[in-house]
Parts: structure tokens; sequence; C-alpha cells
């Protein structure tokens, strides 16, 4: 059948229910975190329904999305879209842009204010945390933050039998994934691209928030 003007477009919005689980948490630490103006970049956006929750709630800073797969960034779009409906037709989130950190080059302008990646570095290969964290010692101003959000493990152990299947669910699907050690594997990472440990919060479902300042 051949499609015409009237014919409805799918809707390009997806959902991850664990957006709806732990957004109040982690929006109640960005709030006493990051600062009142500039940019935040977000990378793995995902879905965007943190962005389109967030956002508007941390006005004037303005929000821009990121994400590694293409096909996200509709849905991405579509969500920041009813966000600015919502809103009376203002609203602070910038066009998503596709980003690949293990890319020495981001499709992003120095100069960010703030960097948040949620749920990222153990479903990816360990190149991409260290690719986060060099692109993200390039892109920040002095002092930004840097929010990491997800399970870890600390000091090789996991923090609760939910994480350890976790993590042998996800290593049985990609060697290359897994659960990281915060103590062995991102902390000195961090240090050595040029980032401090400021704190860390405890968060539902055994997860953490880790924040770093860039030296």
């Amino acid at each position: 059948m051949t499609a015409t003007p009237d014919t409805p477009r799918p809707d390009p919005r997806r959902h991850m229910p664990a957006t709806l689980r732990n957004r109040d948490a982690i929006l109640a630490v960005l709030q006493e975190t990051l600062p009142r103006q500039g940019v935040l970049l977000e990378i793995a956006s995902g879905s965007g329904e943190h962005a389109a929750f967030m956002a508007p709630q941390l006005t004037p800073l303005v929000w821009q999305p990121s994400d590694y797969e293409a096909e996200n960034l509709p849905s991405i779009d579509a969500y920041a879209g009813d966000s600015r409906i919502a809103n009376g037709g203002s609203g602070n989130i910038l066009p998503a842009v596709q980003l690949d950190v293990t890319q020495p080059s981001w499709p992003v302008q120095a100069g960010i204010a703030a960097l948040l990646c949620c749920n990222m570095i153990h479903i990816a290969p360990w190149a991409a945390a260290e690719g986060l964290f060099h692109g993200a010692a390039i892109i920040l101003t002095k002092n930004a933050p840097f929010i990491l959000y997800g399970p870890f493990r600390r000091n090789g152990a996991h923090t609760a039998p939910s994480n350890a299947a976790f993590d042998d669910s996800l290593q049985s699907r990609n060697a290359d994934w897994g659960v990281r050690c915060l103590d062995t594997d991102v902390l000195p990472l961090a240090q050595r691209t040029g980032f401090v440990l400021e704190r860390i919060v405890e968060m539902p479902a055994n997860n953490l928030t880790v924040i770093f300042r860039k030296l």
C-alpha cells in the first residue's frame, strides 16, 4: 500500500523501564552538584527519557544529549519535543548528536560545564571507558563535574548478589562487558586523565553515583 500524507508515522520514542526507577535519585544528586549555567553533555542518552525528565528541572543549564547508536537519536529528540510542549514551548535540550567516545574528536565544542554518563561503561568494552575519560578531559572546563552512574565493584568484590548475577549475565553476552571495579579500574583511570574523586553516593538498587572534578 502506498503511503499517503495522512499515514501516521511510527512513534520513535523508546522506553527503558530503568529510567523511571532511577531518575529521581539521579536528579537529586545533579541538583546538588551541577553548575547553574553552561552546557551539560550527557553520554549514552539512550531513549532520551532522562534528558526529558531532568533537563527542565535544571534550567538555565542547557542539556546536550548524545548516543553511540544512531537509531536512538530520533527517540531522544522526540522526548525533547514532548518536554518543550509540556513547558509551554520553551526547552533547554539541544538536538541529540551521535557520539563515539572511543574517537579522538567529539562532535561538541570544548568548554562543557558538566558531563553525565549513566549505565554505559559496564555494557561497552573497557576502551569505551578509557575514551570517555580521555575525551572528558579535553572538553570539560576546569573544576567541572564528571558524573558516572551505575553498578560498580568495590575493591574487587561485588556489592550485592544481584550485581554479581548481572555481571555474569553481561559477560555471557559479551566477554568485553562487565561490572567495573571502581577502586582498581575506574579511579586509576580518572587519576591518569586529570580527574580527582569528589564523592561517592550510594543509590537505590545497589548502584553508585561517582562524582569527579577536572583538575
